[in-house]
């Protein structure tokens, strides 16, 4: 007699089933992200800048896009995102999805609001990768032409026997030029009043016309109004000297030891971002960063080409918001959001 067909059991059949289904969706997944990663862009990826267009940081944000887009061979779509000082772009590409496609054009504010506003956002640690610095621009200490000084152990006397009568400009409260003057006046024991305004350019221009004695200014920005004599340079805030101002001293040199104001930019991503997409784009950024063009582009505005590597920049914004954040509870800025 023929032995009857063996009957697959009800529950074993069910197990197999899920069994097949698993091992395909789990293949699925597995192999989705790496060939995401691999092929990596695929599609436009945006570039988000946290301020105004035709700035300091959109100038940069383009010139940078414009090379960068041709080494990863798809558009970088630059959009500006202004507003909280930085805080609404930040946050936006803070919370963006982690697939390489949202970046975030980061700068020296990053850093600073982290210890000036109450309620932000986004914490520039936790919620970012740090892809790569991209360029590094010392502030200039300048005073108005009718201030009888000329260099930093000359205004630091002229600024004692005054307390209180003389005011530093910013362009805005608890932006870099604001810390700026806050650590000058802690590290030389001075009495000044400072004097926010809505922007770089309102302030260099009351400096210029000798509403207030002076301010930090960035080079990128300031340098031609000292070329042009509208105002006078003291000192740079900076490691080295400027190569278009070679004998104007730094701050260290002039008695101030690791007197740094350095305004920066670099690359962002939403944490979480995959390891080899970023592997990818700091590798094409540092790339365009060492090339002859880009230095000298960078040079006609007063800044330095940097390309660090993710660990490094990671580094030295931890370094930065350590740093600022002392010197805003020292001098006890802050702003209420």
């Amino acid at each position: 007699m023929r032995a009857p067909s063996p009957r697959l059991n009800p529950v074993n059949g069910q197990y197999l089933l899920s069994l097949i289904l698993f091992i395909f969706i789990f293949s699925c997944l597995s192999a989705n992200p790496t060939r995401a990663q691999t092929s990596y862009p695929e599609r436009p990826i945006r570039l988000i800048v946290s301020f105004a267009a035709g700035g300091p940081t959109d100038i940069f944000a383009r010139l940078v896009a414009v090379r960068l887009e041709k080494e990863l061979g798809q558009p970088i779509v630059v959009e500006n995102k202004p507003g909280g000082g930085s805080n609404i772009g930040s946050e936006f590409v803070a919370r963006a999805k982690p697939d390489g496609y949202t970046l975030l054009l980061g700068t020296i504010a990053n850093t600073t609001n982290m210890a000036i506003y109450k309620n932000l956002g986004y914490d520039t640690e936790r919620d970012f990768v740090h892809i790569t610095q991209i360029m590094s621009s010392p502030s200039i200490l300048v005073v108005n032409n009718d201030i009888p000084v000329k260099n930093l152990a000359e205004l630091i006397a002229y600024v004692q026997a005054r307390p209180g009568k003389l005011s530093y400009a910013s362009s805005g409260a608890g932006g870099l030029q604001h810390h700026a003057g806050e650590l000058l006046k802690m590290r030389a024991n001075l009495d000044m009043l400072h004097i926010p305004y809505k922007g770089a350019v309102p302030a260099l221009t009351d400096v210029m016309g000798g509403n207030v004695a002076m301010g930090f200014k960035t080079a990128s920005g300031v340098m031609p109004t000292i070329l042009n004599g509208k105002v006078r340079a003291i000192a740079v805030a900076g490691r080295q000297r400027l190569v278009q101002l070679p004998d104007l001293p730094t701050m260290i040199e002039s008695g101030m030891p690791d007197f740094e104001v350095d305004s920066w930019n670099g690359l962002f991503a939403p944490a979480g971002t995959p390891p080899q997409i970023i592997a990818k784009l700091a590798n094409a950024t540092i790339a365009i960063l060492k090339s002859d063009e880009i230095s000298e582009k960078f040079k006609t505005i007063s800044a330095v080409p940097v390309g660090s590597t993710p660990e490094q920049f990671k580094q030295y914004v931890h370094e930065e918001v350590v740093k600022w954040g002392q010197v805003a509870k020292q001098a006890g800025v802050s702003i209420d959001q």
